[in-house]
This record gives C-alpha cells, structure tokens and sequence, in this order.
C-alpha cells in the first residue's frame, strides 16, 4: 500500500517540484497540497495522510505550531518530515521535541530528496515489522531513526564514513578532498573515495574550485 502524502509549503511552484519528486516514487501517493498552516491542518483531517511533508515558513503561523497541533491531536497518527529552509539550531531542536519524524534542508538535489524518502520508507517498513513489545536494541533503533545500514562498498567503513561526513558538516564552505583528509585523519585518496561515494549516493555535491596555477580542482559539500 503507497504511502498517503500531503505537501505542505507556502511556495506554490516548490510544492509541485516536491509533488513531481513523489509521483516519480511508486511508493507513495500526493493526495493534496496546502499553502498555509491551518489550511495544512483541516487538509490532515479531511484527508488522512500517512505522511506530511511540511514547511517551517508558512504565512500565518509557523510549521513547528502545526508539528505541535499535529501530535496534540486525537485521531490516526500522522509522520512528518519538514522539508524547509530553515536551518538554526533552536528550530531544529524543537522540531525534534515536538515529534518531527526527519528533517531536510533546503536547497537540495532531487536525489537527496529521493534518498532521504527512502530512508523513511526503510524506517516505516521496519516499524511496522517490529513486534509489539520491544528489546533494547529495537528501542533504540527507532528513537534515533536508524533502519537497518546499507551495504558499503567493498573497502569502506561506515565509521570512517562518518568521520568523513562530520568533517563536511562542521566547516560552512566546501573542502577539497585533502582538506577532507586532513581532517578526518585519512590519505587525500581515501578522503577523496568516500567522498565520490557520499555524491553517489545524493549526501554531497561537487563545487568547483581551483587549486595552484589557477588550475581547475574540485571541493566538495553536504547537500
């Protein structure tokens, strides 16, 4: 059964882009749009979604109002990934407090998109296989939004995937795959193999640079 969505984002031309990426996804079904929070609101009602993508900048009251309206209501649970522009800490920090179930910034690639919907869809099935009482491990699986990891490509780690990821995030302009390397206390070609393995999959982007000699070079960044 697809997943039941309703995108929710005050730019009209932005929540069909969003509705387009869907459409091409067989797993799920757009079953409205809505522009503002409260139309958002009487949409969740009348429609029933499984899954709201939502904006944090709406006109009359802001997205995280709506998360909270969201799960302070009584009625069939609804998931929410915000989708949005808005990036400072205390937004996200409470986003997650109010129950958002992941969050994309914007801009983004419609691969990152595409990959961050199936990172759900791995997460929903998952739920939905777990039994109703859970150990431990399970537990933790679910409060920390983690499906079962994919297979790495022959070679690489997931802990130094990650070393290579946390060093992208924590400088706001792009690296080169030295820098990167530096960093994460890896080789330049190493740094530089997980780093095309991160733009393969949709988690970075390559931006042009240039090195010495004014000679052309790469850098890259989280998408």
């Amino acid at each position: 059964m697809s997943v039941r969505t309703l995108v929710v984002d005050d730019d009209f031309a932005v929540a069909a882009i969003h509705r387009g990426f869907l459409e091409a996804m067989p797993e799920f079904e757009v079953v409205g749009e809505a522009h503002r929070g409260g139309e958002a609101l009487r949409a969740v009602e009348a429609l029933r979604p499984d899954l709201v993508l939502l904006d944090i900048h709406l006109p009359d009251m802001s997205g995280l109002e709506v998360l909270a309206r969201l799960r302070a209501r009584n009625g069939p649970p609804v998931d929410v990934i915000a989708v949005t522009a808005a990036r400072e800490r205390e937004t996200v920090r409470q986003a997650m407090s109010r129950g958002v179930d992941n969050y994309l910034v914007k801009p983004f690639t419609r691969t990152a998109f595409l990959d961050r919907m199936r990172e759900y869809l791995a997460q929903r099935v998952e739920v939905q296989r777990l039994g109703q009482v859970l150990d431990q491990d399970e537990v933790d699986q679910l409060m920390h939004h983690r499906p079962r990891p994919l297979a790495m490509p022959k070679g690489l780690s997931a802990v130094t995937l990650r070393l290579v990821i946390d060093a992208l995030r924590d400088c706001e302009n792009d690296l080169s795959a030295q820098e990167v390397g530096d960093r994460a206390g890896l080789s330049r070609v190493s740094a530089r193999r997980y780093l095309e393995h991160l733009v393969t999959i949709g988690k970075a982007e390559v931006q042009p640079r240039y090195g010495m000699a004014n000679r052309p070079a790469h850098g890259y960044r989280l998408t």
